[in-house]
């Protein structure tokens, strides 16, 4: 049995229906704007956000990026320092931005880690459109040539033996190389006492003069004062050995299996970023992380490019919040 509608049901009906159809024009009239706007991308400059200062690591490998994307895409890429809480602010300006694929931001390990030390105005994994891995490499782990070691094995020996400890540098409280030895503190089974510095090179100075037992440096960082003889280093952090310097084993292979802490950066957009733009722009990335001068300039800083998918970079995002959430908690750890 049918009951006709009375005629109060009936236009509610029909606005329900107008309203409906509206919204579907609407998404149908938005999809194909998004994809018109993908088909012409880009028609004007992209800004790269670095949230960090001019002159480190993360803004060398931007520039390096920068330059190769820009003329790949036809469309200069403007690089935009915002440093400031170990990165925090810059990428929360970059997630915030609009999803056109004109502002992109830089993220390195601390994107990880800064959600177990500050309190951030957005979600790591759901408010971001990830692009693709950039570069990784290792820390290596440095010791002053006066340290009586030659080894990883005899590192850790004096360690458990000298009285008094050891002590290691680090480029700041909460940084990468602090998290990175801590994690390896807790691996080896071995105490140290931490001496933070305000940046990685006051830190490799100290070590280098013998003011302190270790520091687990950037490559790029290390690597001059290795050649010249005035630093001993013992072990690298990656699970495989570096082209660049083939004689320094891994921690693992050194004796201490199970660790590894990988160095990397990544390129990501905001959340609704078109499928159709992050598609070319990891494509055009990796063609240019693929170019030989772009292999060598790496190659040089003890690194190496990260040609892949964007899934792999939030599947290393992913990994990392939870890795050093555990080892901020158990190493308790806060910064100012």
């Amino acid at each position: 049995m049918t009951y006709p509608l009375t005629p109060r049901a009936g236009s509610a009906f029909k606005a329900l229906r107008r309203t409906l159809l509206s919204a579907l024009l609407g998404t149908l009239a938005a999809t194909s704007w998004q994809a018109a706007q993908a088909a012409d991308y880009p028609t004007k400059p992209i800004k790269l956000i670095v949230p960090f200062a001019p002159g480190g690591g993360n803004d060398a490998i931007a520039r390096t990026l920068g330059r190769r994307l820009g003329d790949s895409l036809g469309q200069p890429v403007v690089i935009e320092n915002r440093a400031g809480a170990g990165g925090k602010l810059g990428v929360e300006a970059g997630v915030k931005a609009d999803p056109d694929g004109y502002t992109l931001t830089l993220i390195s390990n601390s994107y990880s880690v800064n959600p177990s030390l500050y309190p951030i105005k957005f979600d790591p994994i759901k408010d971001i459109t990830p692009i693709g891995m950039i570069a990784r490499g290792p820390l290596l782990i440095s010791v002053p040539t006066t340290l009586p070691v030659n080894s990883l094995a005899d590192l850790i020996q004096l360690a458990k033996t000298k009285k008094g400890g050891l002590t290691y540098a680090s480029s700041g409280q909460g940084g990468i190389s602090h998290l990175a030895t801590e994690l390896f503190q807790r691996t080896a089974g071995i105490e140290m006492t931490h001496v933070p510095y305000r940046g990685t090179a006051p830190a490799l100075t100290d070590t280098v003069a013998g003011q302190t037992d270790l520091f687990f440096s950037t490559a790029g960082a290390a690597f001059p004062y290795m050649k010249s003889g005035r630093l001993k280093v013992v072990a690298e952090t990656l699970p495989k050995r570096i082209q660049a310097e083939p004689s320094i084993p891994t921690v693992a292979e050194a004796g201490v299996p199970g660790y590894e802490v990988i160095v990397w950066y990544g390129l990501i957009a905001p959340k609704g970023l078109p499928a159709d733009i992050q598609q070319r722009l990891n494509k055009e990335m990796n063609t240019a992380l693929a170019l030989p001068d772009t292999v060598e300039q790496l190659k040089a800083n003890g690194e190496e490019p990260a040609i892949g998918k964007p899934e792999q970079l939030m599947a290393q995002i992913q990994k990392e919040l939870t890795l050093w959430k555990r080892v901020v908690t158990d190493a308790k750890i806060q910064v100012e």
